[in-house]
This record gives structure tokens, C-alpha cells and sequence, in this order.
């Protein structure tokens, strides 16, 4: 059996923090993004995109970057305002939601840039 390796994330170190599942891999590549929101758009998902400045990415509270977009099915579209959001906030984590109308809840969230760490 593999042995599990320990992230050595402490909430005291800033540049250390971890924050959800795709943290721990390296950064997305921009085909990668695309492939994630083609399957928010595949699933019938909504998505938004949320961003914060990196010392309050522990907080549960991002900044909503304009409304989430219902309905919307292009994908060019979607990357087009992720990128909008990146460039008003460069130094800002951006995070992809994708929202379920069913479930009334977040069917898929992901950071898919990460701002200067502190």
C-alpha cells in the first residue's frame, strides 16, 4: 500500500494554505478549464465564477463576479468572463461554480486560477 503524504497547509503560513480538491494538483492548463466547463455545460449546470483576494481564501465568503450565468451553453462565452474576471482581478484566486436548479445547491465548484500568494 502507497504511503499518504502530508500537506504541510498551515493556516499561520499563508503561501502553505490549501484550498479544495484541485489545490493539491498543479495549476490548470487552459484546455483543462475547457474541458471542466464543457462538462458543467454537459451536465446542465449554471455556471458562476467567484473570486478573493489569496489571504481570505479560508473565508466562506467570494466575491461574485456579476450574476451567475443561467442557462448559458457557450462554452467560449463561459471562458470569455472567466478570463474578464482573471484580468479586473489579477491577483485574486477565480473560482468556477457550476450550479444545479434541481438541487438548489452547487452541483461542482473548482478554483481554476490562483492569485500571488502573500
Amino acid at each position: 500500500m502507497s504511503e499518504v503524504m502530508d500537506y504541510k497547509s498551515r493556516v499561520s503560513d499563508p503561501t502553505s494554505r490549501k484550498f479544495e480538491t484541485f489545490s493539491y494538483l498543479p495549476a490548470m492548463t487552459t484546455e483543462e478549464i475547457r474541458k471542466q466547463v464543457e462538462y458543467l455545460v454537459k451536465k446542465g449546470l449554471n455556471p458562476a465564477i467567484e473570486h478573493t483576494e489569496p489571504q481570505y481564501l479560508m473565508d466562506s465568503y467570494w466575491y461574485m463576479w456579476k450574476l451567475p450565468m443561467f442557462g448559458e451553453t457557450d462554452v467560449d462565452k463561459i471562458l470569455a468572463e472567466c478570463e474578464a474576471c482573471r484580468k479586473s482581478n489579477p491577483d485574486n484566486h477565480v473560482r468556477l461554480i457550476g450550479y444545479d436548479n434541481f438541487k438548489q445547491s452547487q452541483g461542482a465548484s473548482m478554483v481554476i486560477f490562483r492569485g500571488k500568494t502573500v
